[in-house]
């Protein structure tokens, strides 16, 4: 039996999401977070109960690791099943009877007779379908390979199906899919950007204002022209407040009754129209005591107190005394920049004007354009309707379309896809494939421990029964070594200080297996569920890692080993057989000395300690891809502007200010990750550059007044740029010289002090 994770964690998540879900005003954010509250919940069931085992890549009892799960965050599974949905209006339509003890399992079966078989056909040969998960995959996978003489091969798959019938959809949703050609990609579709931008919605207060502006403004002018012509003397003088004149209810103008009527007929019109702003109803605003008095009295003063005429008389004076006499020209130039303000497009307005240009395009497809589009619209807005954009990636990343290596991970999926259905001769299966990949890179991984491995697309039994007819061809090869070095290096270029996230290395790692390049990709493990063994290919990435880096800036700040003994044979893991290198654990333990003042067994703190060496000895990837891609020259002309970026981000990242510990200390652990990338990208660079790159670094540190904190870094950079080397304990001798690294057990030497930071 292996490892389970702990309940802590999901607690916490659901404690947050009931939180959020009695605290949140907006009814949106609210329905959120009681859904995730729902989630969580039914994961804390699960694993009370044991029908699911969190940590294993077949959490759910009785399930096979191919089917498609609900994950929530963190890699922790519900139990749900994606596949698992009520049959659509479409669907039923198909099979009215049947056999079958479910509504899914008879369209499940109608689809293996004749009729449901044609179908199928006739949606691959039109491509009018859409696969949404991989599992929509399946029925038609069984179609293709009745068609093409390969029955004995259906047969096995409907048998290997047919437990699941009853509960699982197989077979695809009717309609295109349109699909970025060629290099293109798309962040999100037309309809997908379309609903985002008409879910925009005015905020409360915002309405409230400009509905006062609007609406009430115009009528209190209005209560306040009425009262004013029963006012006695001169306005200037109750303006004033002087108590010898201006007084109100002395003076009945003969339309007076009649305006008055008019004015509370409209009041009760837009009272029940405009609902946003209560303001004007307060008990104690010069609107709600004119308002009152208005009801009181007809034609002149007999039902009103001389305490209610003083209230008038003051509620007047407030208004002409801050925004002059009805008419006046104060009092008309501020309505009228009040009116101007109001007329405005609000970003609601905005965005659903937005959202309207987009009718005419497809909702499954993307933008060919977006300056048609955008017309005069707010940049930010622009910004939304750029993510349905179909262009290649360098120009949505040169665009801040992607922002990220986290988002460049989810569209090149949409590039593998292709390349790697090019090893299928049938235009149908090729183009199948290319949707069921799609589909299963859109699954959320799981929180996997015993160093267990996620499902790949090979074992999804639709996919298996089809590799046999795939065919590895020199072109598509080429291709794929094509994508690969420049996807690398458009990460590199665009987010130097960031390492290569893990959705982005599994991404790699399959085109680099269609490049037929293998090399060792390794992933970010989480500190909190590190069990102290690596497999195998960490060893292997740590190899390549010390002759690429040997002699370099690199290496002699991380003092890496000049090389590795002979490969010993590798220990199984337990029943799981997994190949470990517990050399390379050994000495990423011994390593980890270093940062490890005070020594805490199985803690957290102790494993990151840990994994960070093993991110070191490896470069996080970095050493590997530049190796087998053989990219040192195109990287050594952008390796001085990327190493300064990094340093920068570096910086600015410490110079954050949190009055929060945890996050102090992640701030140091980014802070450290992109440090490193930067001492990788200064290995490609010339001795001046890189001394060069050090003075600018003391001078950013200077001014972004972090000279005390981190100094020590700076200046232990610059030993090593000179030739020197650190003692074994990090430091530099003689000197106020230190290592840095992102990970302690105890308290970081680059932590502000508690004096420093923002209460």
């Amino acid at each position: 039996m292996g490892h389970t994770a702990s309940e802590g964690y999901a607690y916490g998540q659901l404690e947050r999401a009931v939180r959020t879900a009695a605290a949140a005003k907006d009814g949106a954010t609210r329905q959120r977070a009681r859904a995730k509250a729902d989630r969580w919940r039914e994961v804390l069931v699960g694993m009370a109960d044991g029908s699911l085992r969190i940590g294993s890549r077949v959490p759910v009892a009785g399930t096979p690791a191919w089917v498609t799960l609900e994950v929530a965050h963190g890699g922790f599974a519900t139990g749900r099943f994606l596949a698992e949905v009520p049959l659509s209006p479409a669907e039923a339509a198909l099979c009215a009877d049947g056999p079958g003890t479910t509504d899914r399992e008879r369209l499940n079966l109608w689809y293996l007779t004749d009729a449901g078989l044609g179908t199928l056909r006739a949606m691959l040969a039109s491509e009018s379908y859409r696969i949404e998960v991989p599992e929509d995959a399946a029925l038609p996978v069984v179609a293709w390979l009745l068609d093409h003489g390969h029955a004995e091969a259906a047969l096995d798959l409907v048998a290997e199906l047919r437990p699941y019938l009853r509960r699982l959809r197989l077979a695809p949703l009717p309609g295109a899919a349109p699909r970025p050609a060629g290099a293109l990609v798309r962040l999100s579709t037309v309809g997908e950007v379309r609903e985002s931008l008409g879910s925009a919605s005015t905020p409360p207060a915002v309405a409230a204002m400009l509905e006062t502006l609007k609406v009430w403004h115009p009528l209190f002018d209005r209560l306040v022209a009425l009262w004013c012509d029963t006012v006695e003397g001169d306005l200037p003088r109750l303006a004033e407040n002087d108590v010898t004149g201006g007084w109100p209810c002395r003076t009945w103008p003969a339309d007076w009754t009649q305006r008055r009527a008019q004015w509370l007929e409209d009041y009760a019109s837009a009272s029940a129209r405009h609902t946003a702003s209560k303001a004007h109803t307060h008990p104690k605003s010069n609107f709600a005591r004119l308002h009152r008095a208005l009801l009181a009295c007809e034609r002149d003063s007999t039902e009103l107190t001389g305490r209610d005429v003083g209230w008038i008389r003051r509620a007047l004076a407030n208004t002409v005394t801050k925004h002059g006499e009805p008419g006046s020209e104060p009092r008309a130039a501020l309505r009228a920049l009040q009116a101007a303000v109001a007329a405005r497009p609000t970003h609601a307005a905005l965005a659903a004007a937005l959202a309207e240009r987009l009718d005419c395009f497809p909702a499954d497809g993307g933008l060919p354009s977006i300056e048609a589009v955008a017309g005069d619209a707010p940049a930010h807005l622009v910004a939304k309707v750029a993510r349905a954009l179909e262009a290649p990636i360098e120009e949505l990343v040169a665009r801040n379309v992607i922002t990220s290596a986290d988002v460049l991970a989810t569209v090149l999926p949409q590039i593998t896809a292709q390349l790697l259905a090019a090893n299928f001769d049938n235009e149908q299966l090729s183009t199948l494939y290319a949707q069921t990949y799609a589909a299963f890179r859109r699954r959320r991984s799981l929180l996997l421990l015993d160093l267990e491995h996620q499902i790949r697309i090979e074992e999804l039994p639709w996919v298996r029964a089809i590799d046999p007819l795939r065919a590895r061809r020199p072109d598509a090869a080429r291709a794929a070594r094509q994508t690969l070095a420049q996807t690398v290096l458009l990460a590199l270029n665009a987010f130097p200080h960031a390492i290569l996230p893990n959705t982005l290395v599994r991404e790699l790692g399959a085109l680099a297996k269609q490049a037929e390049l293998p090399m060792p990709l390794v992933e970010e493990v989480a500190a909190d569920i590190f069990m102290g063994r690596f497999t195998a290919k960490w060893r292997a990435a740590a190899e390549i890692t010390s002759r690429t880096m040997a002699g370099t800036l690199y290496a002699r700040y991380y003092d890496l080993p000049q090389s590795w003994p002979s490969t010993p044979r590798p220990r199984p893991f337990r029943a799981l057989a997994k190949r470990t290198a517990d050399d390379f654990a050994d000495v990423c333990v011994a390593r980890a000395s270093e940062a490890q003042p005070t020594h805490r067994l199985r803690s957290v703190a102790a494993n990151g300690t840990v994994l960070e060496q093993s991110q070191i000895l490896t470069t996080q990837n970095l050493a590997v891809l530049v190796h087998t891609l053989d990219l040192r020259n195109r990287l050594r002309a952008s390796a001085p502007a990327l190493a300064a970026e990094s340093l920068k981000w570096t910086v600015t990242r410490l110079a954050t200010r949190t009055d929060h510990h945890h996050a102090a200390l992640q701030a140091i652990k980014n802070a450290a990750y992109a440090w490193r990338q930067a001492l990788f990208f200064l290995s490609f660079c010339d001795t001046d550059t890189q001394r060069a790159t050090v003075g600018q670094l003391a001078e950013q540190v200077t001014r972004a007044g972090l000279a005390e904190r981190f100094t020590p870094a700076v200046t232990g950079l610059a030993h090593v740029v000179e030739g020197g080397r650190f003692t074994p304990d990090g430091q530099v001798d003689g000197e106020a010289g230190r290592r840095f690294l992102g990970w302690t057990t105890g308290r970081h030497w680059c932590l502000p002090d508690a004096t420093d930071r923002v209460r």
